[in-house]
């Protein structure tokens, strides 16, 4: 399929119908190229998250680690360091209102459809209309970090300093999540 998406590149620019790359491609071309660019990088993706999770699961038998540790540490960063390089990258380049979008759109699409797809797969499986869910101690912790930290920052970005966000959110933000890395690591060995 990669050659025939050169080759149709190659034909495009015979025949003048995109630039070589001095402006513009028609958009007949380029949205079936852009979908299929998305669509290989998205393939890529999910086999390369695969094969990780799988050493990383490999390494937490072989160190001993817990599951639950290893996902609330490791597995939990490498996920967001891409999102974390993009926001810091567009917050450097004066776009902070679209970093701090950003941070919050990205989350809430891994819960909604994330959950979603998951539980309809779940549904689709098992042909059941009810799955119950346990709600663990560090999955309540995870939700009343996040409700302190997003209450925080409507108090100090809303109402105090009407809309904009200070500097030292981002350090009691920091200190937020070391206390909650920290309590969620001591619910997990105290229960």
């Amino acid at each position: 399929m990669g050659i025939f998406v050169a080759r149709v590149c190659r034909w495009a620019e015979y025949y003048e119908i995109c630039s070589g790359g001095d402006g513009t491609m028609v958009t007949m071309l380029a949205v079936p190229i852009a979908l299929y660019g998305f669509l290989v990088a998205a393939t890529w993706i999910d086999w390369i998250a695969g094969n990780l999770f799988t050493i990383l699961e490999f390494l937490g038998i072989i160190l001993r680690i817990p599951n639950y540790i290893m996902g609330l540490t490791v597995l939990a960063w490498g996920n967001s360091m891409a999102d974390l390089s993009a926001n810091v990258t567009m917050a450097r380049k004066g776009l902070a209102n679209m970093a701090i979008t950003a941070c919050f759109a990205g989350p809430l699409f891994n819960i909604l459809v994330g959950l979603g797809a998951g539980f309809g797969v779940l549904r689709s499986v098992t042909k059941t209309d009810v799955n119950y869910v346990e709600l663990t101690p560090s999955i309540t912790t995870g939700f009343v970090f996040c409700f302190i930290n997003c209450g925080l920052l409507l108090v100090s970005g809303l109402a105090i300093n009407k809309g904009v966000i200070p500097a030292g959110y981002g350090y009691a933000a920091l200190v937020i999540y070391i206390i909650y890395i920290a309590t969620s690591l001591l619910l997990q060995f105290l229960l």
